[in-house]
């Protein structure tokens, strides 16, 4: 048992901030639906206790070799490119400083670029159920993302908004 957070929650919040790291889950939990809800989460494996080292070895070893072997695509939307290997942000060239929400909340629109992100949307995908923060938060968050795009050289409504509905990636 991990403090403070489930292996659930815990994967669930990595998958949800794009990290890509191999999960095995090791745990007593041993039902089929315990073991659908893990892998669900976006856990890559699931070992019950007791278990064989040799085999935990082996499956280990092989997660290692998935996990090296995908480099997520360079997200785009017209001037602006998310590397999600290294984190980087740029719009027309330029570097672009986020917070780590702020990262998370572009690539988030770039991943469901054709898509309108209500509020609600935005809370289930960015922050944890433990604390979710009321729907103003994604507003400050969108005017501060749009404010440093817009020094980057970005349109103004690049992030557009969809009256009623929420928030989208303006198209052309």
């Amino acid at each position: 048992m991990l403090p403070k957070l489930d292996g659930i929650s815990l994967c669930q919040r990595l998958r949800r901030s794009g990290k890509m790291t191999p999960v095995l889950m090791l745990t007593a939990k041993d039902t089929s639906s315990d073991k659908v809800m893990g892998l669900d989460a976006g856990a890559d494996d699931y070992v019950v206790k007791p278990f064989d080292l040799p085999e935990l070895t082996a499956r280990i070893r092989a997660l290692l070799r998935r996990g090296s072997s995908t480099i997520p695509p360079i997200l785009e939307w017209e001037r602006l490119s998310l590397n999600p290997s290294s984190c980087e942000v740029t719009y027309a060239g330029q570097p672009l400083h986020l917070t780590p929400k702020e990262y998370a909340l572009l690539e988030l629109f770039l991943r469901n670029s054709n898509r309108v992100l209500s509020r609600s949307i935005i809370l289930d995908r960015l922050w944890s159920f433990d604390d979710p923060p009321g729907e103003d938060a994604v507003k400050v968050h969108i005017k501060d993302l749009r404010k440093k795009l817009r020094i980057a050289g970005a349109p103004p409504d690049l992030i557009q908004t969809v009256y009623g509905l929420g928030y989208r990636l303006k198209q052309n």
